[in-house]
């Protein structure tokens, strides 16, 4: 990680699990003036290592369904932002690691196994996809936590 965004450093990590079924480890890389409130005003990289074999279509509409959870997206924006994301993620196989890498106000990048994938120039789309672990209105607290873990509030 320290390649792809020298200045970032680990923060913490954690698992996603399905019906009891490990579906990625994911670890989070903030800069040291990392604050969680404004995560999406730092530079940062979230890194998921899949246990699971994955489509991109499923990947880019699960991370659009979670993304409506941080509020309000017209039927428009939705459906713009799946494509771009199954545009710039590849389908997945147990084993592949998946890095985001949020560039505050231009927007994300993707690297799979140390290879860049896309990119996506839309700060919104990014602030709200990485609001996917790192947003208070996350489906899923326990990792939101774990991956926060000794970050400033």
């Amino acid at each position: 990680m320290q390649a792809a965004s020298p200045s970032l450093q680990p923060a913490g990590r954690g698992a996603l699990t399905f019906l009891g079924l490990r579906v990625y480890e994911a670890r989070l890389w903030v800069a040291p003036d990392f604050r969680q409130a404004r995560f999406a005003e730092h530079p940062l990289a979230l890194e998921l290592h899949y246990q699971r074999d994955l489509r991109a279509a499923d990947i880019a509409a699960r991370s659009v369904q979670e993304m409506r959870r941080g509020g309000a997206m017209a039927d428009e924006e939705a459906n713009r932002w799946r494509a771009q994301l199954q545009q710039a993620l590849p389908d997945v196989r147990a084993g592949d690691r998946i890095v985001g890498l949020h560039a505050p106000g231009q927007g994300l990048a993707f690297l799979v196994n140390g290879r860049g994938s896309g990119s996506i120039a839309d700060p919104k789309l990014a602030a709200r996809f990485f609001g996917i672990w790192l947003a208070p209105s996350t489906s899923e607290p326990a990792l939101r936590t774990a991956l926060l873990e000794g970050t400033a509030p």
